[in-house]
């Protein structure tokens, strides 16, 4: 009984079910955030990094795929609001609502409207310098692996 009660009043426990008013702060983060607008910008730069692995040099599966990606973002951005609503929970579940009161008034400032104005093209180019650092990292792994194995006496 009382592992049940330690349990019930853990820090993780209270994690999985924040207060109303971190959740109605969390989500006028989420409206000054213009998260659905973020989504917005962001899907046609994942649809479109999908491309190559679905199309793979096949002009005809090329055609239907640009064909199809309009609907495909659509339903996508009917989700949006969905997508909010679980950011929300998620924000709300790890900070307080005096964290997420601050993180409000900062992108109320011109410079929080400017980094969100922002925030499409970081993404962007920061997924494009992690797919570059992690195919570079990738290959140096795989040729000191190759070189440690033929020492240990396997052949490659």
């Amino acid at each position: 009984m009382s592992i049940l009660l330690a349990a019930s009043t853990s820090p993780a426990a209270r994690a999985q079910d924040p207060t109303p008013e971190s959740l109605a702060a969390a989500k006028e983060l989420i409206a000054v955030m213009h998260l659905k607008d973020q989504f917005a910008a962001v899907m046609p730069i994942i649809v479109k990094g999908m491309k190559s692995a679905i199309v793979q040099g096949r002009p005809e599966v090329d055609r239907q795929y640009d064909a199809m990606t309009p609907k495909l973002l659509e339903a996508f951005h009917s989700k949006a609001s969905e997508f909010s609503d679980a950011t929300a929970m998620i924000y709300a579940r790890n900070f307080s609502a005096e964290d997420l009161k601050v993180l409000t008034a900062f992108y109320k400032t011109p410079a929080g409207q400017r980094f969100l104005q922002k925030m499409p093209l970081l993404a962007q180019e920061s997924m494009a310098v992690g797919k570059q650092f992690g195919q570079a990292v990738g290959e140096e792994m795989k040729k000191r692996m190759i070189e440690d194995l033929r020492k240990s006496g396997v052949d490659l």
